[in-house]
């Protein structure tokens, strides 16, 4: 990351710094406040730190699958120079906070919604998990603990930080992506008290506040990407279940009183997922041909519900897309780190 200057940021070298992405130069005030065109992402952004941090986090994951799937430790070795020269190395490590994230020009610096860019943190960080987990040939990472304290400080930073705390309390899909990076990062650091917070936030707010009882989303559904935006909910929410269920309380099988459920929300969505051409709600004003992908909610939800039907989906569906807002779409890549 500090090989790409950001000319705005206010911050250091280590300081990671991106733009918002539907925030446009405004035709009747040039040099003026950045306005909005929700949905339209703006190609002149600075996005160097984020597209830099998104390669990294499908190289170590991949790395890490592929040592897990052949045993050959030049995969882990490869992922733990990455490892160092992001958490680790003072000379290149990113500072573990995101005050600067998605910033618009002429209005702010930074923004706690920002903090969605780091959701893909979470596969790297199982890709730290897997490498320690007991009870497998255990790679032995020479920086494991300053690794799993980057982890923990920045863990930190968004459960204290004013911005930490405003995306936390989103109502939306970005209140959803906190909950999953504060769970996976909790686990990895072995933070049981944020893990079983992250666990009662989902039944307390995400799902009753995100999930109608139809099994739809409201939230995802009034946006100018409906389909992608219920897509990628649908995912990071799936993702929470299969980290944080346990024996006697999975998340999957988790109703409110009046019938919300994950459940019922991948089955709303499955039928559109396995032929697009039966969603009836608006198409997305961009990048609609680009989906469906390998959603890891099929996949979870298949085996947490015990779906045969779903995994059948889930597994004629692109696992590689290469459309770069898919791909920011699309932070769980590598199922041998979630199922093995």
């Amino acid at each position: 990351m500090v090989d790409f200057t950001a000319p705005r940021s206010p911050g250091s070298a280590h300081d990671y710094y991106s733009e918002g992405d539907y925030w446009w130069s405004d035709p009747a005030n040039p040099g003026g406040p950045y306005i909005r065109r929700d949905g339209f992402s703006n190609p002149a952004k600075f996005d160097a730190h984020r597209l830099a941090l998104i390669r990294m986090s499908r190289i170590v994951p991949g790395l890490v699958a592929a040592w897990l799937a052949t045993g050959q430790r030049r995969y882990a070795d490869a992922a733990q120079r990455h490892l160092d020269a992001w958490f680790v190395d003072p000379a290149r490590r990113m500072n573990p906070s995101l005050p600067y994230a998605q910033a618009i020009i002429g209005v702010n610096t930074g923004r706690g919604i920002g903090i969605i860019d780091t959701l893909h943190l979470v596969e790297t960080a199982r890709a730290v998990m897997v490498l320690g987990e007991p009870g497998r040939q255990r790679f032995r990472l020479r920086n494991e603990a300053a690794i799993k304290g980057w982890f923990s400080d920045y863990l930190g930073w968004l459960t204290s930080s004013a911005n930490g705390r405003a995306e936390r309390d989103e109502v939306n899909n970005h209140g959803s992506a906190w909950v999953l990076q504060a769970a996976q990062f909790a686990v990895l650091t072995g933070d049981e008290k944020t893990a079983d917070w992250c666990r009662y936030r989902y039944k307390s707010a995400l799902l009753p506040n995100q999930i109608a009882p139809d099994g739809s989303q409201p939230l995802e559904l009034v946006r100018t990407k409906p389909y992608a935006y219920c897509l990628f909910n649908l995912d990071v929410l799936g993702t929470t279940a299969h980290l944080l269920s346990r024996p006697g309380d999975n998340l999957w099988q988790f109703t409110t009183p009046d019938g919300r459920s994950l459940a019922r929300a991948l089955n709303f969505m499955a039928p559109f997922i396995a032929d697009k051409s039966r969603w009836p709600y608006p198409a997305d004003v961009e990048a609609f041909a680009g989906y469906p992908v390998r959603h890891p909610a099929l996949l979870f939800g298949g085996l947490a519900l015990k779906a045969p039907a779903l995994l059948k989906i889930w597994r004629g569906l692109h696992p590689d897309p290469q459309l770069p807002e898919v791909i920011r779409n699309f932070p769980i890549r590598q199922p041998l780190l979630w199922t093995s």
